[in-house]
């Protein structure tokens, strides 16, 4: 039982790390920090949609925001006022125009629709490795945000779509990211992720051992999509209203950032990425807004939080390359020594701190 606590602990300690943090935004009863806490549990799903492709697959994705502006877009369909579609969104088919659908269906279709997107391009894609899939990634991107930037009949193009339903608090959010990270914690440890892992750490040897390389990176492309998605469709209903234009570069940089941050090879890593990039972002604001000290504002100028997080993550590469996790799962309870056997003497590494200290 021991043992069985100790291997499986992760996810149940990271669920119960940012549910004490949703527990201090309820307490407080700061509406600031309430909206800042609830996106950072939708950024949190983001990012661990993210770790199961990129922490599992190894090959870096700049096309995974094309999936949540996709999911944010379904859910917007689904429940955004009937007569603002009629008006702005008339190419959309007659159901989505005439209904305005509940939460858990918008959620379904925010789900669904970027898992499809994401089995039709990953078949053709999922072939490739390294840098000419990450391209070929940041090309879907840059596809999803011209085709949703100018298809103006059934997405109004850059115009915003109002009259959606904010219906999403910081409970909400969270209780999505712990269904996140369950849900990556299982794939992880499936029978698919372990497989897509070997095939990370040595693609060659994976193939020598009738490994599938392609449809485990498949799998891990779609439900990573999914998560994503699913992201984009709390996003929206968060706000209330929704434009394309979130959807590109720079919440693609924040999000690799995240999880660059907390380490890439350890749901931890995806986590406490997205608790400390957005602990150094709020700081930054916070100082860019200004501190009254002796009747004088003192005020960092605008723009200060893009330096500091890409100094902070450039300290983070320099210092601890594998991430805050060092490609490591958080633990409290260890695992028991078998009577008759000897402790270790040094605790066992991943195999990621293992490659790094070669």
């Amino acid at each position: 039982m021991r043992n069985f606590i100790a291997r499986h602990q992760a996810p149940f300690l990271l669920m119960v790390l940012l549910g004490l943090i949703a527990g201090a935004t309820f307490l407080s009863a700061n509406d600031s920090l309430s909206v800042t806490l609830t996106e950072m549990f939708i950024r949190v799903i983001v990012v661990v949609g993210l770790y199961v492709f990129i922490g599992n697959s190894g090959i870096i994705s700049f096309g995974q925001i094309g999936f949540m502006c996709i999911g944010a877009y379904a859910a917007a369909w689904a429940t955004a006022d009937p007569s603002f579609k009629q008006i702005m969104l008339s190419g959309l088919p007659t159901f989505l125009q005439d209904n305005q659908y509940p939460f858990l269906v918008a959620i379904a279709g925010s789900l669904v629709l970027p898992a499809v997107a994401a089995l039709c391009l990953g078949a053709a894609i999922m072939r490739l490795s390294g840098t000419a899939a990450s391209i070929a990634t940041f090309a879907f991107l840059i596809i999803v945000n011209s085709v949703y930037s100018n298809w103006d009949s059934v997405t109004a193009g850059v115009s915003s779509i109002i009259g959606i339903p904010t219906v999403v608090g910081p409970w909400t959010a969270y209780a999505f990211a712990a269904l996140a990270i369950l849900l990556a914690y299982l794939f992880q440890i499936s029978r698919f992720g372990l497989m897509l892992r070997a095939s990370r750490d040595d693609e060659v040897a994976a193939r020598a051992s009738a490994v599938k390389i392609l449809r485990m990176r498949l799998a891990a492309f779609v439900l990573s999509a999914a998560l994503v998605g699913v992201g984009g469709g709390l996003y929206a209903q968060f706000l209330g209203i929704l434009t394309v234009d979130p959807f590109y570069l720079d919440l693609s940089f924040i999000t690799i950032a995240m999880l660059v941050v907390g380490g890439m090879f350890s749901l931890t890593g995806a986590v406490t990425g997205v608790v400390a990039v957005t602990a150094v972002v709020e700081f930054l604001r916070f100082l860019e807004r200004g501190v009254t000290i002796g009747g004088s504002t003192l005020a960092l100028p605008q723009g200060s939080q893009e330096i500091g997080l890409g100094i902070v993550m450039a300290l983070i590469l320099i210092f601890r390359p594998t991430g805050l996790s060092r490609g490591r799962e958080i633990a409290i309870v260890t695992a028991g020594v078998p009577k008759g056997a000897s402790a270790p003497d040094t605790p066992a590494l991943s195999a990621e701190p293992q490659r790094a200290a070669r």
